[in-house]
């Protein structure tokens, strides 16, 4: 079960497609963060996911949360991947230990090893303001993230 609303949101400290570290604590007290853990690069729903997010990228910026999509790759799979795709979103690599921040929001797939899609609203207090998760299969709609980030107002 992953975590819910009024949570206090699990440190983190991954690297992004880049290579540079991202602190949920550098975040606190100024802005919000909205952490979305997809399962895998290049696979075909995950892709969909990024160029929706990509596209709404506005949305979040408007809400003043930091959008940072999260995965079991390595940095070097996502970096592949944001310049296939032509995306500019932070991508995080939970790649060693292996899932780590996936499985403290409770978000890891143990049986199949990889995150499930699982997205969590965090205040800029570090509380999760709201958390919802798609199906096996599904992708999450972009109607989830609005509603979502109106729980930060």
């Amino acid at each position: 079960m992953i975590l819910g609303q009024g949570a206090p949101a699990p440190e983190f400290a991954l690297p992004d497609q880049h290579g540079a570290p991202h602190r949920l604590a550098a975040l606190r007290g100024s802005r919000a963060v909205v952490l979305a853990f997809v399962p895998f690069a290049f696979s075909r729903i995950c892709t969909l996911e990024l160029a929706e997010l990509d596209g709404a990228a506005p949305m979040f910026d408007a809400a003043g949360a930091e959008l940072f999509v999260a995965s079991v790759d390595s940095k070097h799979a996502l970096r592949a991947w944001a310049e296939e795709q032509g995306v500019r979103l932070t991508l995080l690599s939970d790649f060693w230990p292996h899932g780590a921040v996936a499985r403290a929001y409770g978000a890891f797939d143990e049986g199949a090893g990889f995150a499930r899609r699982a997205t969590f609203v965090i205040g800029a207090d570090g509380v999760i303001r709201s958390s919802f998760e798609a199906a096996p299969g599904e992708a999450r709609p972009l109607a989830a993230y609005r509603e979502a980030l109106a729980a930060l107002g």
